[in-house]
């Protein structure tokens, strides 16, 4: 590992100006569990890092509420009067132990993810925005399409683990497990971009409200990167739009129980009517593409429908249609029907066939 310094500000707009002066050269650190293996491998070699832990504004927590005014109205999602708000310095373990109704797919991904060690470490955002695990990225001698080579290793090589959706030109998967749950529970990312003078705004726009889809990057644009953050942009916290009603669910499959990654991911969100039809529907797949994925076909299927076996079955179906799988990971493909069939019992309350 190369020598570096490291500086503390207890101010946001300080960190986004050392950030943005050299982003090369310095690089954000929260929790820093990700951060440090890279540069311990040798892919990164930041010479400044900026601690994040003492920012007021990234405070760790969760909290289920209305909707304090931050900002104007238009920038709030108008679907639900109470949102549940975590702090993009809450560790893994910490969101693990919290109570959120409805929202439980989250917990639940964060109580499955790594070690009880790193739960205890690793930020929410830090989970978020971290880099991919392929081996090939994770290899210093090797240079593939993400560290700016001409293409992709993994379409030739040991492709086991890689993506079967949304692939091309890189096949990484997107390594967040938070991402997933977030992604079915519509959440909203709070994004400081800096002073709103600076960038010609009107004054109390210093922060940006996006959708957590919004927030990750395929790697068509730039194969390099995986997110749609600008150097010094900070990820301040998530909101989650907490509907009437709301219930979730997630699940995952592993090689191993012990600390191991996700062969692939299901999480759902629905409302059930009182006519007994499903509303609010959305489903996402994680572990299968370089983004966590928005299987809308699914969710469109389900949408003011009654659940059946059938149908869960038929949705699934859809969500995986799409599915180009590399020579050695067409096994996800009925992994993540099974696993997406299984969450849609679950959030729907309906029995699991024997």
């Amino acid at each position: 590992m190369q020598p570096f310094a490291l500086i503390r500000t207890k101010q946001l707009a300080r960190a986004r100006e050392l950030a943005r002066a050299q982003p090369e050269r310095r690089a954000l650190r929260a929790g820093g569990v990700d951060l440090l293996d890279r540069m311990k491998e040798g892919l990164d070699e930041p010479e400044l890092l900026i601690e994040l832990r003492e920012l007021k504004a990234l405070a760790p927590g969760v909290e289920v509420g209305t909707v304090t005014p931050l900002l104007p109205a238009d920038y709030y999602f108008p679907s639900a009067p109470a949102h549940a708000s975590i702090g993009a310095l809450t560790t893994l373990a910490q969101l693990a132990g919290a109570t959120l109704p409805g929202a439980e797919a989250l917990t639940q991904a964060a109580v499955e993810t790594a070690t009880p060690g790193i739960r205890n470490t690793a930020t929410v955002g830090g989970n978020l925005l971290q880099r991919p695990r392929c081996w090939y990225f994770r290899n210093n001698e090797l240079v593939c399409l993400k560290k700016g080579g001409e293409v992709c290793l993994a379409v030739m090589g040991d492709n086991r683990y890689n993506a079967i959706l949304g692939g091309g030109p890189s096949y990484i998967v997107h390594p967040s497990s938070l991402a997933t749950p977030l992604l079915a529970l519509d959440a909203v990312a709070v994004i400081y971009r800096g002073p709103a003078e600076e960038r010609g705004l009107e004054a109390g726009l210093d922060y940006e409200l996006i959708s957590i889809a919004d927030l990750f990057v395929g790697p068509r644009p730039d194969p390099t990167r995986e997110h749609t953050l600008a150097p010094g942009d900070v990820l301040e916290r998530i909101w989650i739009p907490m509907l009437a009603d709301m219930r979730s669910a997630y699940q995952a499959v592993r090689e191993k129980q012990s600390h191991d990654w996700p062969l692939a991911e299901a999480a759902v969100r629905m409302r059930l009517a009182a006519d007994g039809t499903m509303r609010d529907v959305r489903v996402a797949l994680g572990h299968v593409a370089p983004i966590p994925w928005d299987a809308s076909e699914a969710a469109a299927m389900l949408e003011g429908q009654a659940p059946s076996e059938a149908l869960f079955a038929e949705a699934a179906a859809a969500a995986l249609a799409g599915a180009k799988p590399l020579g050695g990971n067409g096994y996800k493909v009925p992994l993540s029907k099974g696993l997406l069939r299984e969450v849609l019992h679950r959030a729907s309350g309906l029995a699991l066939p024997e």
